[in-house]
């Protein structure tokens, strides 16, 4: 899939569910990069998008 930044919370899902696909794929797994990529997009969502106290 062609992964892109997460803007709003319809566009959050799709990555957050295939990370729970892919999460327990190791280093040198072809998944392995996907995973990395889309935890930086998540990442970045969460703090975009959570207030600061």
């Amino acid at each position: 899939m062609d992964w892109k930044i997460i803007r709003t919370e319809s566009q959050y899902q799709a990555p957050l569910s295939r990370l729970e696909e892919i999460f327990d794929c190791k280093k040198g797994d072809v998944a392995f990069d996907e995973a990395e990529l889309l935890v930086m997009l998540i990442e970045k969502y969460d703090h975009d998008t959570e207030p600061v106290f």
